[in-house]
């Protein structure tokens, strides 16, 4: 049984348009002016951009609290890793379903050198002149300075957005009125790190205490925003995030297409099999002096992938059969190609020709005729998946 696509809809992660492009190219410019690093130091840079990065993933242990505060963390921070945040957050932030309006209040957690807010002025033009208020929570005075100074130079300095920068830990009483949107980029990630890979109810636990202090930020029609990496714990917490956020009444907005159980939480509840949430997208359009040193730290990027979670109030969700692709195209036997995806009845084997997959890449929504009820879609014996033939 073949189907066709319905209805068009735009992708998750749409390339840069030419003037978020020219902004996210600027930043690594900026950031030498407004930070310069001395000749000497200049050598040692990729190596610094190493080692951040090892103490962010394998080496976390030997890491310490405030690793940011370091003066030779922060410089590898905000010329490796602050670039590549801000990137990946304007390749997906054109496709969320933001509503802000004049007077509303952001909360960003662990905002780090102001991440979230300088990938928004971005990759959302539309909200540059609305009076918002954004709330950046960091235990690090010298990133949240550091991402202040870097947004003042962006923004042109007459920004209509006040932006307050609170040094604190996640959990501090925050002052002020229940946010429109609260944010956390990066940052729990940190956090579940030290759960042991497989301790799937300990890493629940710790997703609904967290639901618990995200809800408490915000209004009843505000919506919660979470971006980790693209890993299997990621996947697995996101998983757990969402399920504690449906009990509270938020319905998941991206990239879930239903409120149904997770057929991808990453803890081998589907079948056995242990397939997470995450998404890819290659980064040829990064600007080049962030390629050229990724290459030089020995840490290239010719993609990205990242786990992410929007949920907020209860909305109708689109009617029919409708997909979300979540995973690479391999080959399924020749000269059919498939791709994984996730719907409300469950994993979704598709297949067809490898130019018909490339066309539904990683993170495209696919509203798809409705199968006739009276011929069952089978299923994939190895993933237990429904294979649906494009």
């Amino acid at each position: 049984m073949s189907f066709t696509i319905n209805e068009s809809v735009l992708p998750l992660f749409p390339r840069l348009d030419d003037v978020s492009h020219h902004l996210v190219d600027r930043i690594p410019a900026l950031v030498d002016e407004l930070f310069p690093l001395p000749g000497r130091f200049r050598a040692g840079l990729p190596r610094d951009v190493a080692t951040l990065s090892s103490l962010l993933t394998f080496n976390r242990g030997e890491r310490g609290g405030a690793y940011l505060g370091k003066a030779p963390f922060l410089s590898a921070y905000l010329r490796y890793f602050l670039p590549w945040n801000v990137y990946r957050l304007c390749r997906l932030l054109p496709a969320l379903p933001l509503t802000l309006s004049d007077g509303d209040s952001i909360v960003d957690l662990g905002s780090g050198p102001l991440t979230l807010p300088l990938a928004l002025w971005i990759a959302r033009p539309e909200l540059r002149k609305r009076r918002l208020e954004l709330r950046c929570l960091d235990k690090t005075g010298a990133a949240l300075d550091a991402g202040k100074k870097l947004f003042d130079a962006l923004s042109g300095g007459n920004s209509s957005w006040t932006i307050r920068l609170i040094r604190a830990p996640l959990g501090a009483e925050l002052r002020g009125p229940k946010a429109a949107l609260v944010t956390a980029i990066n940052v729990f990630n940190e956090l579940f790190w030290d759960i042991a890979h497989g301790q799937s109810a300990a890493l629940t636990a710790f997703a609904e205490r967290n639901v618990q202090l995200l809800t408490s930020l915000i209004t009843e029609a505000a919506s919660v925003l979470v971006v980790e990496p693209g890993i299997p714990q990621s996947g697995i917490f996101i998983a757990a995030l969402r399920a504690a956020l449906i009990e509270r009444g938020r319905t998941p907005r991206a990239p879930c297409p239903h409120t149904e159980r997770c057929p991808c939480s990453g803890d081998g509840s589907n079948h056995g099999k242990a397939k997470w949430c995450h998404f890819a997208f290659d980064t040829s359009d990064a600007p080049k002096p962030l390629h050229k040193l990724s290459d030089a730290a020995g840490i290239p990027k010719e993609r990205a992938t990242m786990s992410f979670l929007m949920a907020g109030k209860p909305d109708d969700m689109s009617e029919g059969f409708i997909t979300r692709v979540i995973s690479d195209a391999f080959p399924v036997g020749a000269p059919l190609y498939g791709r994984y995806a996730c719907s409300a009845r469950g994993l979704v084997l598709l297949t067809g020709s490898r130019a018909a997959l490339e066309q539904r890449p990683s993170g495209a929504l696919l509203h798809l005729d409705p199968p006739d009820e009276r011929s069952p879609l089978p299923r994939d014996p190895k993933s237990r998946a429904l294979v649906v033939k494009i």
